[in-house]
Parts: C-alpha cells; structure tokens; sequence
C-alpha cells in the first residue's frame, strides 16, 4: 500500500516536520496534562476508593502498553500522518467524555472517568507514531538529538499543562478542564491536518504484520535492541518510583500538611522545577553529548546520575540539598530517553520503526503500571526504601549498558538488524 496515498498536506503550506511534529506532541500533552492532576482529586469527589482511583490512573497505562506497537505496526502500513490524524480526533472525544462524566455524579461519573482514560489511553499510543516521524526525517546521527524533541515536549507541557488545567477550573468549573483540554487536542487535529506532509516513504515496504505479543518476541529477539528496551523499562521504573513517592516524602521529611493548599503547591512547584531543568536539558545538552560520547556512553553517565541523586534523597530534611539532588536527577533523566529511543531507532530496520518503538514505548508503559506498586510497598515499609533501592538499580542498570552496549558501539550499534 502506498503511504503517500492522500496523506500529504494540503498543497502551498511548507513548515520544518521536526518542528510540526513538536507542537503535534506538545499540543497532544498539554490536553494529557490538563487532565492529569485532577484525577485523583475528582475521583474522590466522586465517592472513589482507592482501588478505584489507582484503576483510573493506572489505565491509562495499561491501554499504552497493549496498543503502542498496534500504532507502530499501523503507521508502518499506511503512514503516520492519517494515524496521528485519527488518534487526536479519539483524544477529542475522550476529553469530551471525560468533561460530561465531571458533569455527573457517583458511580455514573466515576464509571464515564474511566472510559474516558481508557479512550484517552488507547489514542495515547499514538507517541509511538510521532517517535517514529522523527526516525523516518532524522539521519542516524541526528536521530537521538531529534528524539529530545519529545521530551521537550513532554516538559513543557507538565509546567504548563497543569497551570491551564486550573484556570480553567476556576473559569469554567469541574466540567471545563475537560472542554479546555479537547479544544486543544482540535487545535492539534487542523494544524496536523494542514503542517504536517507525509514521511513514510513510498518504497518503505513493511514487513508482514504480526501478532501482538509475536511482535514483542521478534523485537526483543535482537540481543543489543533487547537490551535498549530493557533499559528503557528499568529507567522508566526507577523515575515512576520517585513521582510517585516524592510528595509523600517531603511531606515526611519537612512536616507539610496537606490540608492547606499552600503545602500542596510546593510539592507541584518542585515538579514543575524538575520539568524546567529537563525541558533545557533535552533541549540543548543531548545533540552535543551524543555527537561527543555516543549514544550508549552516554546513556550509561545518565543512568549514575539518576542513581547518585535517587539514592541520599530520602535522607535529606533542608532544602537545598533537596533542590540539588532534584536537579541532578532531573539532568540525568533528561539525558536517559532521547538517546535510549535514538539508539533503538538506529538499531531497529527502516521497515520496522513504528513496530519497533511501539515495543519500547511499551515496555515503558508497563513500568509506569509496575513502579507505582513497587514504590508504595518500598515506601509502607520504609520511606527510604523506594529511593535506595531505585538508585542501586540505575546504577546497576548503567553497568550493564557500559559492559554490553559500549564496547561494541563503534561497529555495532549503528548497524540495523537483519529485515524479516
């Protein structure tokens, strides 16, 4: 089938696709990160428990982690622009959802919460087809310094995402994140419609679809891509140990009381400190550090810093130690995933892009649905615990990258897998 096939733009509209594709994926977080910090907070207005609240969060995950190869897989058939076309008009409906069942009461509306995340779960694979733009327009030693564009993305829409989430609480009521967050995913759906050309090429022949978890196999097949997704996970679990954890630790740790809103901002000013460092990071750090170390050295030093930061930082009661800590943590995920997606997407063949960062993209939503029970247990036993161990398994994790990735990365890391 060609992808090219009615899927350019319309005629006289020339734009850089990197930057097309950013605001794609920005404008899609911003609508997520409307959303996302309000969940708990209506769900209990709802008359949730806490089962019920964590199947709410935690759903969305799950839709990520069974359908990010589907999209992969599906933009490597027929394209990737009809696909992020489809999946932002589902965006749209789900935050519509989302908004009518904020409208209801009880068990109605909890029930509405949930098929709306799910929804929104199910188009939210759709990073996967973004990530594999960027492969298709992004030459090998460009790929990972195009690959941080998404965490820059990512970035800044948690700083401004949850600020607009607000306003238009206060603005429009408990009905109007929802509505706010749709007309932005619509802003999304006419841009893409009229930026965004096609980038699957015409002679780009996909190989024989297969099944889902068939897929998985034949990914994780290939030993140094394997070992890339594995990665990926474990990064991806260790960061997952510390969001979920952290405000319960600084409220511990320095005797917030969250019943005042006041205490409650500081915990969201600190996430939002962490995204800003993170938004530079991978905006001007990555495509130089990998142009001087590679990709897997590089991966490797991030993987330290994560695990130096991570493990003294339940033990820190002031708050400049704190701060710091926070910031070398946020410089060493910043410069984890680009180069971590960049190197699978060097490894993985042009016909199996989509295929393949699904399966990566995946792996990370499995983490995302795994840390938050990991961390909690940890934490229910001992606060530190969370943090200790989340910190000896980065640094363990970037042993196994400098003894299996590094050395061999001059012939073959650069060197695609075999076509199917």
């Amino acid at each position: 089938m060609d992808a090219n096939a009615n899927n350019e733009a319309p005629a006289g509209r020339k734009s850089s696709p990197l930057l097309v594709i950013f605001f794609t994926v920005f404008i899609d977080l911003i609508g997520f990160c409307i959303v996302l910090p309000l969940l708990p907070l209506f769900s209990k207005n709802f008359g949730a428990s806490g089962l019920m609240i964590g199947a709410i969060m935690a759903i969305y995950s799950f839709m990520q982690f069974l359908f990010s190869p589907v999209w992969g897989r599906w933009s490597d058939r027929i394209g990737r622009r009809p696909m992020l076309l489809f999946s932002t008009c589902g965006a749209i409906v789900s935050y519509i959802i989302f908004a009518l069942g904020c409208g209801a009461s009880g068990f109605t509306a909890l029930m509405v919460i949930l098929l709306s995340r799910a929804l929104a779960g199910f188009c939210g694979a759709n990073i996967t087809v973004a990530q594999a733009y960027i492969a298709d327009v992004s030459p090998p030693e460009k790929r990972s310094k195009s690959m941080a564009l998404i965490g820059v993305a990512f970035g800044l829409g948690f700083v401004f995402g949850p600020v607009i989430g607000g306003i238009s609480m206060s603005w429009f009521g408990i009905m109007g994140p929802g509505f706010v967050a749709a007309a932005f995913c619509a802003a999304n759906f006419i841009s893409t419609y009229f930026l965004l050309p096609e980038s699957l090429k015409p002679n780009s022949e996909p190989v024989k679809p297969r099944p889902r978890f068939a897929q998985w196999m034949h990914t994780l097949s290939h030993p140094r891509i394997g070992l890339a997704i594995g990665v990926f996970f474990l990064s991806t679990l260790c960061f997952t140990c510390f969001e979920v954890t952290l405000g319960l630790l600084v409220s511990k740790n320095f005797g917030l009381n969250f019943e005042e809103g006041h205490d409650a901002r500081t915990i969201s000013y600190l996430f939002a400190y962490c995204g800003i460092i993170g938004v530079f990071v991978q905006g001007g750090m990555v495509g130089r550090l990998v142009k001087m170390m590679g990709e897997p050295r590089l991966i490797a030093l991030s993987l330290v810093l994560v695990a130096v930061s991570l493990g003294p930082m339940a033990f820190f009661h002031h708050w400049a130690p704190l701060l710091l800590a926070l910031a070398v943590l946020s410089v060493g995920t910043g410069l984890t995933r680009a180069p971590v997606f960049g190197l699978i997407s060097i490894l993985a063949p042009a016909s199996e892009q989509g295929a393949t960062l699904g399966v990566a993209q995946s792996a990370g939503s499995l983490a995302r649905i795994t840390g938050p029970l990991f961390a909690a247990t940890l934490f229910d036993i001992h606060p530190a615990w969370p943090y200790v161990a989340s910190g000896a398994l980065a640094f363990v994790t970037a042993v196994i990258v400098w003894q299996l990735l590094v050395p061999g990365h001059d012939k073959a890391a650069v060197s695609p897998a075999p076509e199917a």
